[in-house]
């Protein structure tokens, strides 16, 4: 049903980017001329979420008086609408769930319930800087990881504390719905430039949200409005498009030596919000970006690794309603996602090639930009498609930044359990989640990978 899912260089960069800096841009900042926007409401998008209150549990709980929030509480065995990620959710972000949560869900026409399965509870480490806006939003609340299970029909869960649970706890089942039907793909003509590309839009803009116009307006210099991805590049032609920005756009005048032999990677494919379905609609007006991006954090989802490249981008819808609209968050939260086959998403709305402020790695969202692998990789190896996928991205983004990959890094902490507010940090130019903050994440698999994507980063740079 939805299987379809600053050194050198970095005036150089900002020259290709014209980049923002951390400001809250409002939705008509990007967008094209009022008169392209005289448009019909696109449709609403497909996609639910079932909320379900917990109920105590068990003999324990019994024990205990059955107070609320003691003990054992989930639900047993029962129908519901389909859905295909779960996750858990409660009252206070601040509050951690001191214990196991375990589900187990019955596949759509099957019949067949599955073994019971984990769900990861150390979830806050994910998420927007403490003291921002996003961080302080009274939306928030606190939540496990998602978990994909495919098309369900039936679940039954069960949470058992180590202490007494957080009050408010929920159950939260999401559809990602059917992927919008996909529209014949705009391409720009030989040879066209990113002026030529802009000038299309008012062709791609039939049948677009306003909210629609706006994430895709942000890359425009990369990809027609409305494209369902971003070409990729050979390295001489991503070094064109840095020469060839308009010096009006830049920040900073770039140096002449840095201009003529940029240490950037070739641009690669990326699949765009619009491309894997997001629903523009459901996350909050506008972007909020850094200053620039000084290092990428690997994450792994922690969403299993049941699910095919196939449905991909039904995972990330999944993943993008439960930060939203369980959660609490502005939008998905990070700015890259990659999934096992080596595919590249954008992720946090906002532009791919510009800073964006992700809500990703706990105290250090600031200069940085996160990149999810779709999976769990505590005990299972990440694919090779992976490990080059992380390292032909961050080949780009962090070369337009004048980052070398197998550099270092200074980041100041916002807060952590790790490094307290303030701290001037050192991590590697491509860092794990678990460098700032102490989590498993992206797990011992994956991190093991990192020395691997950090030579390969730097020769897709042309560093010697």
């Amino acid at each position: 049903m939805r299987a379809s899912l600053a050194s050198s260089i970095a005036v150089t960069c900002a020259a290709v980017l014209a980049l923002p800096v951390s400001l809250t841009v409002p939705a008509a900042a990007s967008a094209p001329p009022a008169a392209a926007l005289a448009l019909p409401p696109a449709p609403e998008l497909p996609g639910s979420t079932q909320s379900l209150p917990l109920e105590p549990l068990g003999a324990a709980n019994r024990a205990l008086g059955g107070a609320a929030g003691s003990g054992e509480q989930g639900l047993g065995r029962r129908d519901v609408r389909p859905f295909s990620l779960v996750g858990v959710v409660w009252n206070d972000p601040k509050a951690p769930l001191h214990g196991t949560v375990q589900v187990r869900t019955r596949a759509v026409g099957g019949g067949a319930w599955s073994e019971w399965q984990d769900v990861e509870t150390h979830n806050e480490e994910h998420g927007a800087d403490p003291g921002t806006a996003e961080g302080s939003a009274r939306a928030l609340r606190g939540s496990t990881a998602p978990l994909w299970v495919g098309d369900s029909d039936g679940v039954e869960i069960r949470v058992r504390g180590e202490e007494r649970l957080p009050a408010g706890l929920r159950l939260e089942l999401v559809d990602p719905g059917e992927a919008p039907a996909a529209a014949p793909e705009r391409t720009a003509p030989e040879g066209a430039g990113p002026q030529t590309r802009g000038a299309m839009a008012p062709a791609a803009l039939a049948g677009m949200s306003d909210a629609e116009v706006e994430a895709s307006a942000v890359n425009a210099r990369l990809a027609p409005y409305g494209a369902t991805w971003i070409p990729a590049l050979s390295k001489e032609e991503t070094e064109r498009e840095v020469r060839n920005m308009p010096q009006s756009q830049a920040v900073l005048a770039a140096p002449a030596a840095a201009a003529a032999k940029p240490y950037i990677g070739p641009q690669p494919k990326i699949i765009t919000r619009k491309g894997w379905g997001a629903d523009e609609s459901i996350r909050e007006k506008g972007f909020v970006y850094t200053k620039t991006i000084k290092a990428a954090f690997v994450h792994h989802s922690a969403t299993g690794n049941n699910y095919t490249c196939k449905q991909a981008p039904s995972v990330l819808r999944s993943i993008y309603r439960y930060h939203v609209k369980s959660s609490g968050w502005r939008d998905f939260g990070y700015n890259f996602a990659v999934d096992k086959c080596g595919n590249i998403y954008e992720g946090r709305a906002g532009g791919v090639a510009k800073p964006v402020m992700g809500a990703h790695t706990l105290g250090f969202n600031t200069n940085s930009m996160g990149i999810a692998v779709l999976g769990t990789f505590t005990k299972s190896t990440p694919p090779a498609a992976v490990v080059t996928a992380v390292a032909r991205l961050t080949a780009w983004k962090l070369g337009l930044h004048g980052v070398n990959p197998k550099g270092t890094s200074y980041l100041v902490s916002g807060g952590g359990n790790l490094f307290k507010k303030g701290t001037t940090v050192r991590f590697n130019s491509i860092a794990g989640h678990r460098d700032g903050f102490a989590t498993e994440c992206p797990g011992g698999r994956l991190y093991n990978k990192l020395g691997t994507a950090r030579t390969s980063s730097a020769k897709f740079q042309g560093r010697p």
